[in-house]
């Protein structure tokens, strides 16, 4: 077994003791497929709870890129487009799975990884006053990820902002929800579950990276807004024949509070790994508050340390530097923290 440290994501573990736990007491108990069970209804329920709507649907599927790219073809017509940042998750890691369905992503401005409702609206006003349009991709939607793919996170303002242009020229919000758990952990957050029910069309809690073995939660909260969804979630592969697996950990998840509670250890600990670096000498690249970490590092330096720690190739800074990532987790233990910062001594500036 590799001994070395790792944070270079946040799934390298399994899942919370206590879905464990769950998914061996209910082994053996025989239920129907496709999500009819008992675990699933439960945790839908429990997840409309805690969103406070309880008109919403929640349908569980089993992963981010297929939740992406199943709820982007539902919500697009054939000659229309997503919005999303540059930067966006499915403009950058996905591999064209958006592309792959038929429809463009259409980039905006990033702002440390996040949209500016001011550009949205020069966009979609250039767009209907564009003499060429119909010879262009329509922007259908707007997809944003709340933390973004730097970690960041919006405020209620500015999805208020984006919600209200969204809905002034009639096109859904969507918010990818990947590594939820942690902007709800995060002090700096402002955002509810409820406030995401009120504000987006259609929205996901990630499960994969937020303490589940996999599995993300769509949540629509006016229902029928995508008709014959189910049915669209087979056809993209993204329904889970032994649905109970699902369900049984959002389940748990959504049971005590546990989901809202789950990142906050990450929190403390990406916190505490922000320190050292500064303490050390290195520079951080984004003001992430959530449990990625952003390091500019020298190229010698970076080749060294990752000899000792797992962490991720970001991006280029510049010829000699570059952008890596530490990332957290639910189950980041203590000890690797205090380990992380002694081998950074080795390399303090």
């Amino acid at each position: 077994m590799d001994t070395n440290l790792s944070f270079a994501c946040d799934y390298m573990e399994g899942c919370h003791p206590a879905i464990l736990e769950k998914l061996a007491e209910t082994n053996l108990v025989k239920t129907p497929g496709y999500g009819l069970d008992d675990y699933t209804r439960s945790a839908c329920e429990k997840i409309k709870a805690a969103c406070q709507a309880p008109e919403a649907q929640v349908f569980l599927l089993t992963g981010g890129t297929q939740t992406n790219a199943t709820v982007i073809s539902a919500l697009l017509k054939s000659y229309q487009g997503v919005v999303s940042a540059s930067t966006g998750h499915i403009a950058t890691h996905e591999a064209g799975a958006i592309e792959a369905c038929g429809h463009k992503v259409l980039p905006l401005p990033s702002h440390n990884g996040k949209i500016d409702a001011e550009e949205l609206s020069r966009l979609l006003t250039d767009y209907h006053q564009d003499a060429n349009h119909d010879h262009m991709v329509m922007p259908g939607m707007v997809y944003i990820s709340h933390p973004t793919e730097y970690g960041t996170l919006y405020s209620r303002q500015e999805l208020e902002d984006i919600s209200r242009i969204c809905r002034q020229y009639q096109i859904p919000l969507y918010l990818d929800g990947a590594r939820l758990a942690y902007a709800l952990a995060c002090p700096e957050n402002d955002l509810t579950l409820q406030d995401l029910a009120s504000l987006c069309d259609v929205f996901y809690i990630g499960g994969t990276k937020c303490g589940a073995l996999f599995g993300e939660a769509v949540v629509i909260p006016v229902p029928g807004l995508i008709p014959h969804f189910f049915t669209i979630i087979k056809q993209h592969g993204a329904l889970l024949a032994k649905g109970r697996l699902l369900g049984v950990q959002f389940d748990t998840l959504f049971t005590d509070h546990l989901y809202e509670h789950i990142g906050e250890s990450a929190i403390q600990a990406a916190d505490q790994i922000r320190i050292m670096l500064k303490q050390n000498g290195f520079q951080l690249c984004y003001d992430s508050p959530t449990n990625q970490i952003f390091c500019i590092m020298e190229n010698s330096v970076m080749e060294r340390l990752l000899s000792q720690v797992e962490c991720s190739f970001w991006e280029k800074y510049n010829d000699s530097h570059t952008v890596i990532r530490f990332v957290t987790s639910w189950a980041t233990r203590q000890e690797d923290v205090q380990r992380l910062g002694t081998v950074l001594e080795q390399y303090c500036s």
